[in-house]
């Protein structure tokens, strides 16, 4: 039986056995916290940045329960168990936990491990990089813990998202399983979200797991000093994403070219081939934006993840750079956790005490390891003109990338986190890359506020985003089957309010290689495998994969990518520049070219939406049921995603021309089947049809058409195509208005790659469609910046049921009203 033991900043309920802590943060966000017959802790969160309480609240009591609430939300204890109903200021349920209790603590010891600095290690070169073990430890009681269990009783036709991005392919949640632990092929982010407008998130940093199936609904967590929660209540999704937001921190904004097109591959050997490329896209007038250096950019045999380029291979940084910007490119270099052999960087961790157990690895725990790691990263790589980081292996104790069968589940649980739990105390094995992005982001900030971090990283944890990073899905393998999971996956980290995700775009293996479980594409003409280590000059016979039926994946996969927060092309095996893929006049090379250009269009949208990421939590990418969370047919589409507030995107998943090997396919359709929610009208983004929501429709796809439909209501400002975001800052804008709902949409524009936008140095365009006085607003621009351009040419389209129509109009700051039905038809307006 639970009885009160005080009323302050927060209520406190004890029982013989347990202490249960109610409060809240915000008055839409209440905070749970369970532990035994001991103080509360006082820890800081490497999660959580609000601290403090909100006590604007009231305490009720009945001879059943405690009601604790705001104006927002209400929690109601039953006094036998614990157990807590959570409900919106109407009283109306949003969820529970089970009458018996639903929260459970099982106490346990800490084991960790103390390590000699000059004892034995093993070093292994695997696939995913060098690998360092430490032979001996001494295993030693490090404090008292428990296990955790938060168990819930959702409702039926609730639909859930998030928990980061994992391998199965899952959309909803519900009726799934999922384990929670760093790995290349998983992100973590222990937060989840409501189609009941709700979400919440889980304070802790051990490996865990989620439950929605014949076990149970339940979160476990391997070790926590406490349990501790948050429940964030929110009318809309936006609003619910902003209350993470407002726990976990806020998000900045990637620089501009960031949402160009970024080229990558496993590997450009030397400087010469990477400018060469560059300029290949220069002369080829494909837009590029961003060339990836991936790993072993380091001395060769000089020892792994030292963070300076080879000076053999790249014999001048600074003029390497200085040319790479001169034709409007950025350069992002991979660095790694991991140190070996006698490599400079690993001397200095080593001389000050800055490694883990395994003496290669740097205690990214550590702030003067952080800042060590960061000095290291700024005087051989940033110091010379890098833009971005790759920090890639931040997960850096995986243990299954090897053999030819995958293990079982639980073999891969005991594996992986076994190895981290090694190094790292258990209670904290999942937070290494929130650890390690926090390092390279102040580090970065600490130097200069003139160029924004931009961090590409493979592991992910709740907070990370305030770190600039983004997140890809690992290295993934060429087959539909992968293309079709990357979808949901995607959406579920997104939906988990980190906003920045991303993939390899045609799989990082294209081809099979029978020994390894996780070298599974299907494609083999023209595969070389891994670049050799000590190749001086690239390979002129690695010209690219031939089968089509690769081709046909990949042309797929990169129209699916424009579509997604950062547009990347990378792998192995192969090399992936466009001309890969064909020459001009030839059916794929000109529709990746198309596609590329067609991002590019769409930048105005893009980088307005990302800026509201930052300013108003939006996501930029979602699950179409957080926009429909009545329409139940919504909730399990893991084929279709909104792409800011108003585009519709339906990738084609199947092949419809080519098999393996080449072997063309017959009979196939064009088309696919595209669900349209209802109480919307929608159009063909190619065509401008309208459509009434409500109904599936089959939706024209040969191999030039990705299906996207606009919703009513939407303005989409689109730009013209140019080699790099900033090649004509004051070209014409196109602002389409898709007529059939009134909708408003805020076009933003700044510096484009500084943090000057922090001071409100950016300017912000409001952009409204009346549909009951069928009337266009163009809003005074409010705010300035230095380089703002003040005049700009607009070429208006409406799209209506019965046509478009259009007008030209130059924009210089002042509100511009205009209604469409007096201006006349536009035949040769296109999609």
């Amino acid at each position: 039986m639970f009885r009160l033991e005080s009323n302050g900043e927060s209520l406190v309920l004890a029982s013989e056995s347990w202490r249960l802590r109610i409060g809240f943060v915000a008055e839409s966000i209440a905070r749970v916290t369970m532990t035994g017959n001991r103080p509360f802790q006082q820890r800081a969160s490497l999660s959580v940045v609000a601290s403090s309480w909100y006590t604007d609240y009231w305490m009720a009591e009945d001879p059943e329960q405690f009601e604790v609430a705001t104006d927002s939300v209400s929690l109601k204890v039953n006094k036998a168990t614990g157990a807590i109903r959570y409900y919106d200021r109407e009283d109306r349920l949003l969820t529970r936990e089970p009458e018996r209790g639903g929260k459970w603590l099982t106490p346990k010891a800490v084991y960790t491990n103390r390590f000699r600095k000059d004892g034995a290690t093993a070093t292994a070169q695997g696939i995913d990089g060098m690998r360092i073990s430490a032979a001996e430890a001494e295993r030693v009681v490090d404090r008292d813990a428990f296990e955790a269990k938060l168990e819930f009783v959702f409702a039926e036709n609730e639909a859930l998202f998030g928990l980061g991005s994992h391998e199965e392919g899952y959309a909803n949640l519900r009726g799934k399983w999922r384990e929670l632990y760093q790995h290349n092929l998983k992100a973590v982010v222990p937060y989840f979200v409501s189609t009941r407008g709700y979400g919440v998130l889980i304070d802790c940093y051990s490996f865990m797991t989620f439950h929605d199936d014949a076990l149970g609904s339940y979160l476990w967590a391997d070790v926590v000093d406490e349990l501790d929660y948050y429940l964030i209540r929110g009318e809309r999704f936006d609003e619910i994403t902003k209350g993470y937001h407002a726990l976990t921190g806020g998000v900045p904004l990637p620089p501009k070219w960031f949402f160009g097109y970024s080229q990558s591959k496993e590997r450009y050997v030397n400087a010469k081939e990477l400018a060469d490329t560059v300029c290949e896209f220069r002369r080829r007038a494909i837009p590029l934006d961003l060339i990836i250096l991936d790993w072993k950019s380091w001395p060769y045999e000089g020892g792994w993840g030292q963070k300076s380029l080879d000076p053999v291979r790249f014999p001048n940084p600074d003029k390497l750079t200085w040319e790479l910007h001169g034709i409007g490119a950025k350069l992002m270099t991979s660095v790694w956790p991991t140190m070996t052999g006698d490599c400079p960087d690993r001397r200095e961790m080593l001389e000050r005490g800055l490694m883990l157990g395994n003496q290669a690895t740097y205690d990214a725990f550590r702030e003067e390891a952080q800042r060590c790691y960061w000095d290291q990263a700024n005087r051989g790589l940033f110091s010379h003109g890098v833009d971005a980081w790759w920090c890639d292996c931040s997960e850096p104790f995986e243990s299954d990338w090897h053999g030819a069968v995958r293990p079982e589940p639980h073999e891969r649980v005991s594996i992986n986190t076994g190895e981290g739990k090694r190094y790292l105390d258990p209670g904290y094995s999942n937070a290494f890359s929130l650890l390690h992005s926090r390092g390279i982001y102040e580090g970065q900030r600490g130097v200069t506020d003139q160029k924004r971090v931009v961090n590409l990283t493979r592991s992910s944890y709740a907070g990370q985003h305030r770190y600039g990073t983004t997140t890809w899905s690992g290295d993934i393998s060429a087959t539909w089957e992968t293309l079709r999971r990357s979808i949901p996956e995607g959406l579920n980290f997104c939906a988990a309010g980190e906003p920045y995700w991303t993939l390899d775009i045609g799989g990082f293996f294209i081809r099979n290689d029978p020994a390894l479980w996780f070298w599974r594409g299907d494609y083999d003409a023209g595969c070389r495998g891994l670049t050799d280590g000590s190749a001086l000059v690239p390979d002129r016979n690695d010209t690219g994969c031939t089968d089509l039926g690769y081709w046909e994946l990949y042309t797929r996969w990169l129209q699916y990518a424009v579509f997604l927060p950062m547009f990347r092309s990378h792998g192995t095996d192969a090399p992936r520049e466009p001309w890969r893929f064909g020459e001009p006049g030839t059916d794929f090379y000109d529709v990746i070219v198309e596609y590329i250009r067609l991002r590019y269009r769409l930048l105005p949208y893009i980088y307005s939406v990302a800026a509201q990421v930052t300013l108003n939590s939006w996501t930029i990418m979602r699950p179409v049921a957080v926009d429909f969370p009545e329409a139940v047919r919504t909730h399990d589409l893991s084929d279709q995603f909104l792409f800011g507030p108003g585009l519709m995107v339906c990738p084609v998943t199947k092949p419809m021309y080519y098999g393996r090997n080449s072997e063309p396919i017959t009979g196939s359709r064009k088309s696919r089947p595209v669900y349209l929610p209802s109480g919307i009208g929608w159009y063909d983004f190619w065509t401008g049809t309208c459509f009434r929501g409500g109904r599936r429709v089959e939706a024209a796809a040969p191999l030039d058409v990705i299906p996207v439909f606009v919703r009513a209501g939407t303005i989409v400002p689109m730009g013209l195509p140019m080699q790099y975001v900033d090649e004509s800052p004051d070209a014409p804008y196109e602002i389409r208005v898709y007529r059939g709902a009134s909708g408003a949409f805020p076009l933003y524009e700044d510096e484009g790659d500084n943090y000057n936008y922090e001071s409100s140095r950016f300017s912000i365009v409001m952009l409204h469609w009346d549909e009951f006085d069928s009337e266009l607003t163009i809003g005074a621009r409010q705010g300035q910046f230095d380089g703002m351009v003040r005049s700009r040419e607009f070429h208006i389209v409406f799209f209506s049921r019965s046509g478009r129509t259009s007008c030209d109009v130059v924009y210089n700051g002042e509100e511009i009203r205009m209604r469409p039905d007096s201006l006349p038809g536009d035949e040769n307006a296109k999609g």
